[in-house]
């Protein structure tokens, strides 16, 4: 058993500690309280004068899919040969001993959605993985938390400009979305029909991977900067009735109304960094808080590596000095994306029952001074 005492606890859900003890037992948080019994304790760290959060969550990367260090060998999410590629998995791809997963859990990043990029219409499904194991299959928190597809730019620019070929619009975008969506609902009803006549049926795993976002098993993870772009998602949530997530959203703040009716959680980032394309013209460490306070759940993402999700802490302080309430920009990389990953029952918060992540900070996440003191995934206390 180990016990983490004399802390202040922010645990994201109805009560924060000024002088809390957390003990871990098997992996999970068994206990939160004051003044805690430790006799039976193996194990104690003593948290006087420093804060102890939720283990944090990146809900939009691409880390160890899009390895550091060894270039194009390791860029393996963007399948730019068919703009329509539903069925490609990112777990299939990921390699743990990629040196993000390190630098992002040592940053008190714990758990992390690892998604497919943006160059096809339809890129591929993606997974909720703890940011520590040996293997993918033991880090999965949630095999599949979306499929992932795109708007804008990307699919023009990697298909249109680089091959000449459609896409080369958002007419065209849009267009080849809806058409996929429409075919995967006729080969929805032609395989119940042939299942309930109990005849041979060819399964088509393009199909197979919008059908879960037609029977609203999965979301559509729809990466959108521009407002207009983000306004064509919506359009196409409600005409297929479908459940969706914005990816990036730089332009969300001038559509805040319009999302809040909508109901549409909203991820945004990556904000630090250049203007490296007309979408993100408009970027601004302000977006966040204008969404939240407009009533849009909101997370806050690296897009690693865009830019690097351990210091995630970070964009979300950088939001705070924009407007963003300090709660709100903690819910945005904690509470907020795990209930958008749909994980929230295993994470997110420091709760009785859920997985022991947890992060021991010298001080406030937002302030640069601070640093990451201990680290734990799943009880184990992780130093590299």
């Amino acid at each position: 058993m180990i016990a983490i005492k004399n802390a202040e606890i922010f645990t994201m859900a109805n009560k924060n500690y000024k002088n809390g003890d957390i003990l871990i037992e098997n992996g999970k948080i068994v206990k939160i309280g004051e003044n805690l019994n430790l006799e039976k304790v193996e194990t104690i760290i003593d948290c006087t004068g420093k804060t102890v959060f939720p283990g944090f969550i990146d809900a939009h990367t691409h880390i160890g899919i899009g390895e550091e260090d060894i270039g194009w060998a390791g860029r393996d999410f963007d399948e730019d040969s068919d703009p329509v590629t539903p069925h490609l998995r990112a777990l299939d791809a990921i390699n743990p001993q990629d040196t993000g997963f390190i630098d992002s859990r040592l940053g008190g990043v714990t758990t992390a959605m690892i998604t497919p990029g943006s160059s096809n219409i339809f890129g591929g499904l993606c997974t909720a993985i703890k940011t520590y194991g040996r293997t993918i299959d033991e880090m999965i928190l949630k095999e599949e938390v979306g499929l992932k597809a795109a708007l804008g730019e990307n699919p023009k620019r990697d298909y249109g400009v680089k091959q000449n070929r459609s896409p080369k619009t958002r007419m065209g975008i849009a267009a080849i979305m809806r058409e996929e969506l429409y075919k995967a609902l006729d080969y929805g009803k032609e395989k119940k029909q042939n299942l309930k006549e109990n005849k041979h049926f060819n399964k088509n795993l393009k199909y197979e991977s919008i059908l879960k976002v037609l029977e609203k098993k999965i979301p559509l993870k729809i990466h959108a900067h521009r407002a207009d772009d983000i306004i064509t998602a919506l359009r196409i949530q409600k005409e297929f009735d479908i459940d969706i997530t914005i990816e990036h959203g730089t332009e969300g703040h001038l559509i805040a109304e319009e999302l809040s009716r909508a109901k549409v959680p909203v991820l945004v980032g990556p904000t630090l960094g250049e203007r490296t394309k007309n979408e993100l013209k408009n970027k601004t460490f302000a977006t966040p808080g204008i969404l939240t306070k407009a009533g849009v759940k909101v997370a806050i993402i690296s897009d690693h590596g865009v830019i690097p999700a351990q210091y995630l802490p970070l964009y979300a302080g950088l939001s705070v000095r924009e407007g963003m309430d300090e709660v709100e920009a903690l819910k945005a990389i904690t509470i907020n994306p795990a209930q958008i990953l749909g994980i929230d029952d295993r994470v997110g918060s420091i709760e009785e029952g859920k997985d022991a992540d947890l992060v021991i900070y010298s001080g406030s996440p937002f302030d640069v001074r601070s640093k990451v003191e201990v680290v734990l995934i799943d009880g184990k206390i992780i130093n590299k």
